[in-house]
């Protein structure tokens, strides 16, 4: 699994949660997923898709999303495609003949085909082996986004009832995850809930006097960078857009009154760094993949927390320091109840009334905003102070920002033109050659060699192939007019010893000590059974000395792993299970695996 991921997406570790979902995924059941905005959701379902025969099915709800997605994959090597309304007829025949042949491993479908016979017969013509569903929550009308086409794709579970099933969402209510399993169909599903917090988001809210101004001091402060405005209505976009324009500033207007040409117009400008700043009704954004946005502002006030988080989820999607700011006032609000008197369902009037007076709740708080974000998501956060709003910073302490981060900038700023271009050559958004963090992971290093370029973040295989040979000259000569060295990178960040773990890698160590089995440490500790594994896993890789003979596996069982292993010429799981069948679930080969790394040679 590791291996597969530093091969094929250039990264040497998971995010929180993505490794406990995807051995589950691999063990054939299914999943519904919440996971905020960059928290990795995709790589959830891709990296499977790539350790299994057959194809992975991708329902996704936007045509730009589908593109800017497998733009991305092909880029990384991976056989990706979609279908869509975007495409011809002829077109549409010859990815489908590619899919039969078996040389797409993903193919990402708009949910509008699945109410097309012919299509659904075609589709069960083909091997699938895994379904996703992104964007999960516009399945339920309790959601803030909810889109009717969505309630089709529960055929998927008639065509495909013993095909694993994983939904994938960002915002999820209780009520709305139980929708998502109703209409799924989902069997049993386990769900997996990553923390809502995004740590390097700063989150702000100002006073609506004098915005104008605080606006463009903000743009200005932050050249180069993405922004992504949001306004209440079409004029409001129009209007802000032109006064930024007048101000020297380059902002497009976008909002669903534009024919659907301007609108992919501006998107496209947007997605390919040609305009750096959107000012937008709440149409924009969610088709976006863009990970380099570093400035999300809300002109008026939200509708709802869910719909507010949603937006601000656009900032930072790469991880690295990203602004959101907030202009509140009464005015705005008495906006929102005018509009709201005109809702003929009291219920539903009721509810959006409620879900606006939550927004206006966030606006006055005193205390912590992640804090409140977070228990509104229903997360226990036992801090009081996040060191990363406006109401925990000290007062003339301004939030971090990108410009923080120790890299050479004129080396930065040179290597994001030779990306523009390429991306340019290739007719693909910059994003998807390098994202920010590779860039500036190559100009704190100045890596010059193939070795030393593979150690970048987000090289994988086919990238150090493809764009090695031109990225690697460059830093060259930048390196060589400078004269500056390769740095080394500081150690790898793999733990040497049990404390650097933390105590809950401790008490399960403490428990195996005693002589307790796998089922009975997790249910002392309530946590599940893969949870304990992975914790001996690190503890293993740490230097730990396990003491495992009390959980070695039937020596029938363990003798024909013990082969696989051997035949399969390495640790990954994948080809083992291929080997011994699916009477051996994934939990049995990953403790197999443990133990006869430690057997005698």
């Amino acid at each position: 699994m590791h291996n597969a991921l530093k091969q094929h997406f250039g990264y040497t570790s998971f995010r929180p949660l993505q490794e406990k979902i995807i051995t589950h995924v691999l063990d054939r059941r299914d999943a519904l997923v919440l996971m905020p905005t960059g928290g990795g959701k995709s790589l959830c379902f891709q990296l499977p898709a790539l350790m299994v025969d057959g194809i992975t099915v991708v329902i996704s709800p936007l045509i730009s999303l589908m593109k800017d997605q497998v733009d991305t994959l092909q880029a990384n090597g991976i056989a990706a495609a979609y279908i869509n309304s975007s495409l011809d007829p002829d077109t549409i025949a010859d990815i489908q003949g590619q899919a039969a042949a078996g040389r797409i491993k993903i193919l990402y479908l708009a949910p509008e085909r699945l109410a097309l016979a012919y299509f659904r017969d075609w589709l069960r013509t083909m091997p699938v082996k895994l379904i996703a569903i992104d964007e999960a929550h516009c399945i339920s009308e309790w959601g803030h986004d909810f889109r009717p086409e969505y309630r089709q794709v529960h055929v998927l579970r008639n065509d495909f009832p013993a095909v694993p099933m994983i939904a994938l969402t960002a915002t999820a209510t209780a009520r709305v995850r139980q929708d998502i399993v109703m209409h799924l169909r989902l069997v049993k599903p386990a769900t997996f809930i990553s923390s809502f917090n995004r740590p390097n988001i700063h989150y702000a809210v100002h006073p609506k006097r004098g915005a104008l101004a605080t606006i463009i001091n903000l743009l200005r402060s932050q050249p180069g960078s993405s922004a992504i405005i949001y306004c209440f209505s079409r004029k409001g976009t129009e209007r802000l857009a032109t006064t930024l324009q007048r101000h020297g500033l380059p902002a497009l207007a976008y909002h669903a009154g534009l024919d659907s040409a301007e609108r992919q117009r501006v998107q496209e400008q947007f997605i390919r760094d040609e305009t750096r700043i959107i000012v937008a009704t709440i149409a924009f954004g969610m088709g976006i993949d863009k990970p380099d946005v570093r400035l999300v502002i809300h002109y008026d006030l939200p509708k709802s927390v869910e719909g507010y988080y949603q937006e601000t989820g656009r900032a930072g999607r790469d991880g690295l320091p990203s602004q959101c700011f907030l202009f509140w006032s009464y005015g705005d609000l008495m906006k929102h109840r005018f509009f709201l008197r005109d809702m003929a369902d009291d219920q539903e009037r009721q509810r959006a009334e409620a879900k606006l007076q939550q927004m206006v709740q966030y606006c006055e708080q005193t205390s912590c905003r992640r804090k409140f974000l977070l228990n509104y998501f229903g997360e226990e956060w036992p801090e009081s102070n996040c060191q990363n709003c406006d109401v925990c910073l000290p007062p003339a302490v301004s939030a971090s920002s990108a410009s923080d981060t120790p890299f050479d900038q004129t080396l930065f700023e040179q290597l994001r033109q030779l990306r523009k271009r390429l991306a340019d050559q290739r007719g693909v958004p910059p994003f998807v050659i390098f994202g920010d963090r590779s860039l500036q992971d190559m100009a704190t290093y100045f890596p010059q060699r193939p070795a030393s370029f593979a150690q970048v973040y987000g090289v994988g295989g086919n990238k150090l192939r493809d764009l090695g040979p031109i990225f690697i000259p460059a830093i060259k000569q930048y390196a060589g007019q400078k004269h500056l060295a390769e740095k080394d990178r500081p150690p790898s960040s793999a733990v040497s010893k049990i404390s650097d773990l933390g105590p809950t890698y401790d008490e399960t160590f403490q428990l195996v000590k005693q002589g307790l089995s796998i089922a009975a440490i997790a249910k002392k500790r309530n946590l599940a059974p893969g949870t304990i594994l992975t914790h001996l896993e690190k503890l293993q890789q740490s230097g730990e000395s396990l003491k495992l003979d009390h959980l070695r596996p039937d020596p029938k069982r363990l003798a024909s792993i013990r082969h696989a292993f051997q035949k399969s010429g390495g640790w990954n799981l994948s080809p083992v299970r291929d080997i011994v069948g699916q009477d051996f679930s994934y939990d049995e080969l990953r403790l197999a695996r443990m133990v006869i790394r430690v057997e005698p040679r």
